[in-house]
């Protein structure tokens, strides 16, 4: 497996409106290389593809270095990307579609946004709106790129995905949220399992997952 991250700000799209399409589905639809070592996509951002390898010792060398914070490290990483990203894509959709993200249907505005992460090796996802309004946001992730990279190692992986779905939903609420993750695959499960919420709620999750609960008490604790 390959992930696909990206370098840099967007930059502008030159192509004509005519020609643009959504929702790429194959890579070859997505990414060109310009030239020897220089990979793009649609979006006119430089990209890089990393290993599992790469994947691997990242995790084991922050681990190494800093202990238990690097699941705080890494979880900052995921959420200062998620914010530019989210920020660039709003720019994007605006041009692309003729109106602000505001006036679209949500579920198409967020399908549309994970569809160059899924391209790029993220995995696939499924978002859960059911409880908007109570100030929970669940999202179920499927082959995510770093657990199933590190495999089954008995402890959550993918903090930084938390911090990543945290900026990008709290960027469109307008207003401060947090992550966890209550289910993962590198624990035996079959998909990750992400809560976006508020700081006390996020708080309570926190200290049930040190409790060893499980997903499915936590919301029905929540």
């Amino acid at each position: 497996m390959k992930v696909g991250m990206t370098k840099g700000n967007d930059q502008p799209d030159t192509e004509p409106q005519s020609v643009r399409i959504h929702n790429y589905y194959t890579m070859e639809k997505f990414y060109s290389a310009q030239q020897k070592g220089v990979l793009i996509n649609r979006y006119r951002q430089r990209m890089m593809w990393v290993t599992e390898d790469f994947v691997v010792s990242f995790q084991k060398a922050l681990e190494d270095e800093v202990g238990d914070a690097a699941g705080e490290i890494l979880y900052r990483c995921g959420y200062e990307w998620g914010k530019q990203d989210i920020i660039g894509f709003e720019s994007r959709f605006k041009e692309e579609f003729g109106f602000p993200i505001e006036q679209a249907v949500l579920g198409m505005a967020l399908e549309t946004w994970w569809w160059p992460l899924q391209v790029a090796g993220w995995g696939a996802w499924k978002f859960d709106l059911a409880f908007r309004k109570e100030g929970l946001i669940f999202i179920d992730l499927f082959d995510s790129a770093i657990a199933k990279t590190v495999g089954n190692i008995g402890k959550f992986a993918c903090h930084y995905y938390a911090g990543f779905f945290a900026a990008v939903f709290g960027h469109l609420s307008r207003r401060e949220l947090g992550g966890i993750e209550i289910q993962c695959y590198s624990m035996g499960e079959n998909f990750c399992k992400f809560m976006v919420a508020g700081t006390k709620r996020v708080n309570a999750a926190q200290f049930w997952v040190r409790e060893g609960a499980s997903a499915k008490e936590i919301i029905a604790r929540l």
